[in-house]
């Protein structure tokens, strides 16, 4: 017979996206465990995390408000700025912890080496001492910003290069730059951040930029820009939407290709903005060169692909990163070229008790979206909502994935972009839907798969 106690819950990662499912959890009764690799939580926000997996650098602020980043019954201080920085939203994420009282559930320093979906369903953590305990569900909360991906492939003469070659994930602080000729590539917030900072101390900055991305100020008008209100509203169509924005962005910041920068090959809202007050002031003051894509290096020079060639120390590989999960066997789940199916980015529907939280790119923070996909997990671990059939859940899966090919730029980058606040609010009507579905049938527990979960240990 089935049991209808709450099936005993693990989560791995205890980030932004980890500690949000954490809490929910515990406050709706279930015997949840997060399990966190570092000594402390916080995840990506962590300046030096002793587990390796951050990109956090000294002089990092977010790029999205506060206000628009802050869990919905838990706000940041008042006296916080519009963009805080690093340090200071660890400490939201600290605070947030210890306020919903869920510390005693997360066991530091134990990162998770195996998860093994067994026989009869359950799980079987094996965990970095070499123990292992069973659990019924499975929370992935690893975050996607860990693993660096490197250009693809290597740069000509990159192996034989005599300057220095990082990824933008190892850089720390801008005083390593001092004096030095640097040439960074990409065209992404951490590439105009790291340009930026690097244009105050390097001797030259290069911004090598492989394709053309819109610029957009982190204030219009005196207000964050992702507060203005026509930019946020889901319930307007895109189309409306993205020539609105992109006419306002445009009149307020101009055309990119007049600070040098090359022209962007899709309209605004078709790839991931690039958040920046600063970039085009540096470019304009001539503290950053801009230069198209690299041909090769080679010596001690870097050879842009209009022929010009420049003295380099560091090369600054700003080229994202790569969708891994290290603690499964690869055949098992991996997300191949950053791809993987899932039914609104958490469920995998031929997994029921594995679920994924925090896997996607928003445009916007992803701690809002972790948060109610916390709740929907929740919500239906419990028995309150009831997913679409298989069939129906596939089907929108495949519609999903053609209308973000048919939107978005194709890109590694791209795969798993949503819009912040569509998200937000189709969820919220998926989540009512399946509400409804639960209570016309009197549906209970999802536990189909976990037939034999009393055997596991309570």
């Amino acid at each position: 017979m089935i049991s209808q106690q709450l099936p005993r819950t693990a989560i791995i990662g205890a980030g932004s996206s980890g500690i949000t499912a954490l809490k929910t959890f515990a406050e709706r009764g279930f015997d949840v465990t997060c399990f966190e690799a570092s000594n402390r939580i916080g995840g990506n926000w962590v300046y030096e995390n002793i587990n390796g997996m951050s990109a956090c650098y000294r002089d990092l602020h977010i790029n999205t408000s506060r206000l628009r980043m802050a869990y919905s019954d838990y706000p940041m201080p008042d006296d916080y700025p519009d963009y805080p920085n690093h340090a200071q939203i660890a400490a939201y994420f600290d605070d947030y912890v210890d306020h919903f009282g869920v510390r005693d559930r997360i066991r530091f320093e134990t990162p998770v080496q195996h998860a093994e979906r067994l026989a009869d369903g359950t799980w079987e953590l094996t965990l970095g001492d070499g123990s292992s305990e069973r659990f019924d569900a499975l929370l992935v909360a690893n975050g996607h910003h860990w693993n660096p991906r490197w250009p693809e492939p290597a740069f000509p003469g990159s192996d034989s290069f005599k300057g220095e070659q990082m990824h933008a994930h190892s850089y720390l602080r801008p005083d390593s730059l001092d004096g030095k000729d640097v040439v960074v590539l990409g065209i992404g917030n951490s590439a105009m951040d790291i340009s930026v900072e690097a244009s105050y101390v390097a001797e030259n900055v290069y911004l090598s930029a492989r394709r053309g991305a819109y610029i957009v100020p982190k204030y219009i008008f005196g207000k964050p820009t992702d507060q203005l209100g026509g930019w946020v509203n889901p319930r307007i169509p895109f189309k409306i939407r993205q020539k609105a924005v992109a006419k306002l962005i445009n009149t307020y910041v101009g055309k990119v290709t007049d600070f040098g920068l090359p022209k962007p090959d899709h309209e605004f809202g078709e790839a991931h903005p690039t958040i920046s007050s600063r970039i085009l002031d540096r470019i304009t003051h001539g503290a950053i060169k801009v230069k198209p894509n690299i041909r090769r290096l080679e010596g001690e020079e870097v050879e842009f692909e209009d022929g010009s060639r420049v003295h380099a120390d560091v090369v600054i590989y700003c080229t994202g990163y790569k969708i891994t999960f290290p603690f499964f066997d690869e055949d098992f789940i991996s997300a191949p070229e950053n791809r993987i199916d899932l039914y609104r980015r958490v469920f995998k529907p031929e997994i029921p008790n594995l679920f994924f939280i925090g896997l996607l790119q928003p445009l916007g923070a992803v701690m809002p979206l972790s948060e109610a996909q916390g709740r929907w997990v929740a919500d239906y671990l419990n028995g309150r909502y009831k997913l679409p059939s298989d069939a129906e859940m596939r089907s929108f899966m495949g519609k999903d994935t053609e209308k973000m090919q048919k939107r978005y730029v194709a890109s590694k980058r791209h795969t798993i972009q949503v819009d912040f606040d569509d998200y937000l609010y189709e969820l919220g009507k998926e989540a009512a839907a399946g509400e409804a579905r639960a209570q016309s049938s009197g549906y209970q527990l999802p536990v189909e798969a976990l037939v034999e979960r009393d055997a596991a240990p309570a």
